[in-house]
């Protein structure tokens, strides 16, 4: 049984005849939040099924003092910083400071799409130092080992990493533990069961009790995997099912995990609106410390205190959604966001912004 068993007006029939109650279900995916939004699959379903947006934007997720540090760096002589475009207006924990800004003062910051565009900008600029932002979870690590593989075959001594990359697993232990967390089941994020395998989220139910889907993309995929997950709701039977079949395997691209257990270990890492997480990050191994821009600069985090209205945390955390954030829509738009999450092409906040608000 796939997504082509039904129409979507046989889902949607299907989905409204279940007997489940009230159900919160929480998709880890901000590939899917977007999809999600743009489809109006949220305001289509029946009102008795809240759908929440979890850590699945992993712009979104960076902590404001990684930031800091990050603007830190733009501002050096001779820094250029290689970045994909959804980070140039992430702020930092000062309001109206981000790579942006940096940019409009003089600091050298380029937007690639690739950490090898970031190779070729090293080879063009020998006298600078060219650091890229590898920022992303398990989906783009072997993308970002493979680059420092290479930058150690070219001999760039001119090339760095600043590792943000992060695993979703320990985000999500992270939010059920957290007291008052309610969701009664996830859709799973096929990009990176596409990489690490759908068995990766088998925890969710064989530990917490929780059903779980791998989804597809495209609407009707999202649709369908909402409805298994409604189908193991109703029977009160918690599984992991991977209904992304064509895309994520049930072990994963073994090739792309090898990339990156040769490049990175575990180490424990900072989020957005769930503080230090064990293990839950990538760092650069000894044996490629060279290209560890956190260990070439020296840098050291400093825990920011400052406060924001800003709910950017809350939002990631699925205790709220976008509109009840204070500054939703007002404060906080796309051409002046005071948070990441209306930043980032794959943020909660920009999604409703976008097709909801």
């Amino acid at each position: 049984m796939n997504c082509e068993t039904y129409s979507a007006k046989e889902l949607f029939s299907r989905i409204e005849k279940l007997n489940i109650g009230s159900v919160k279900l929480m998709e880890v995916c901000g590939t899917h939040t977007m999809s999600i939004a743009k489809s109006g699959l949220r305001e289509t379903l029946p009102q008795n099924i809240t759908l929440l947006s979890g850590p699945g934007c992993p712009v979104c997720v960076t902590a404001p003092e990684v930031i800091d540090e990050i603007l830190s760096l733009a501002r050096r002589d001779g820094v250029i910083i290689a970045t994909y475009g959804d980070m140039i207006k992430v702020p930092g924990s000062r309001f109206g400071e981000s790579l942006a800004t940096a940019k409009a003062e003089g600091a050298k910051v380029e937007v690639v799409y690739s950490p090898f565009d970031a190779l070729t900008l090293a080879e063009e600029n020998p006298d600078c130092e060219i650091v890229f932002l590898g920022v992303g979870f398990e989906t783009t690590a072997p993308g970002t080992a493979r680059a420092i593989v290479e930058a150690k075959k070219r001999n760039l001594k001119n090339f760095s990493v600043f590792s943000m990359l992060k695993k979703v697993e320990p985000a999500l232990r992270a939010l059920i533990s957290e007291d008052g967390f309610e969701v009664s089941g996830f859709l799973c994020p096929g990009h990176v069961a596409t990489v690490i395998g759908a068995d990766a989220f088998s925890f969710l139910a064989s530990e917490y009790k929780l059903p779980c889907v791998v989804g597809g993309f495209e609407p009707k995929e999202i649709l369908f995997a909402i409805y298994r997950l409604l189908l193991q709701i109703e029977s009160g039977k918690p599984a992991l099912e991977n209904a992304y079949p064509n895309g994520a395997t049930d072990k994963g691209n073994k090739l792309a995990c090898a990339a990156t257990d040769e490049v990175f270990e575990s180490r424990d890492d900072i989020w957005r609106g769930l503080s230090e997480l064990s293990s839950s990050g990538f760092k650069i191994r000894d044996g490629y410390s060279c290209f560890d821009a956190e260990r070439k600069f020296g840098i050291n985090y400093k825990r920011t205190s400052a406060s924001s209205p800003c709910r950017c945390g809350d939002v990631i955390r699925g205790r709220i959604s976008p509109p009840e954030c204070p500054l939703f829509g007002k404060a906080c738009v796309p051409e002046n966001a005071v948070g990441p999450c209306m930043v980032s092409s794959e943020g909660a906040c920009a999604a409703w912004y976008k097709y909801s608000f």
